[in-house]
């Protein structure tokens, strides 16, 4: 098996998920399954952005964003090693009045097959702990807590007061 995904519920908008999904630097307070992460330019999550990801038992890895829509809330960014070729792809859906995100990764490559399962006890524990993390940070944020948004979605997260 070379395809794994994990879906989780969240009782929180689409967009406050979404905002906190992609920033990304600040992982590390939620998941488990990130010791540390380093944005390699400055500014928002954008397409070709890439990003240094420090894993438990896992050596550093670069992943660059290969895709991004924030209008249908999705995600998608690439790292290789050793003839192996791994997408990630986060998703944040609505689903009756809150959040259903999906997290997923697909490996190809010529030993795809074997790292897969070779890693697949530790894949399953780290999506797990990514989308059960996100929905555990997200479902206790204080109301007053500012989450790091690209200018292009603070209007979503925040929205500006309209006068009459």
């Amino acid at each position: 098996m070379s395809d794994f995904r994990y879906e989780v519920e969240i009782h929180v908008s689409p967009a406050r998920v979404w905002s906190v999904l992609l920033d990304v630097e600040r992982w590390p307070e939620w998941t488990t399954s990130v010791s540390r992460i380093q944005r390699m330019e400055v500014g928002p999550l954008t397409l070709g952005s890439r990003t240094r990801i420090w894993q438990p038992r896992l050596m550093p890895a670069v992943w660059c964003v290969t895709s991004l829509d924030d209008r249908r809330r999705v995600f998608g960014w690439t790292t290789r090693a050793f003839g192996v070729k791994i997408v990630g792809r986060h998703q944040v859906e609505t689903f009756k009045n809150h959040s259903r995100v999906s997290l997923s990764l697909h490996y190809t490559g010529p030993l795809s097959a074997v790292v897969a399962r070779v890693y697949r006890s530790l894949i399953w524990d780290y999506l797990t702990r990514e989308g059960d993390g996100l929905k555990q940070f997200c479902e206790n944020l204080p109301a007053n807590y500012v989450v790091s948004v690209p200018a292009r979605l603070a209007d979503e997260i925040h929205p500006t007061a309209q006068t009459s």
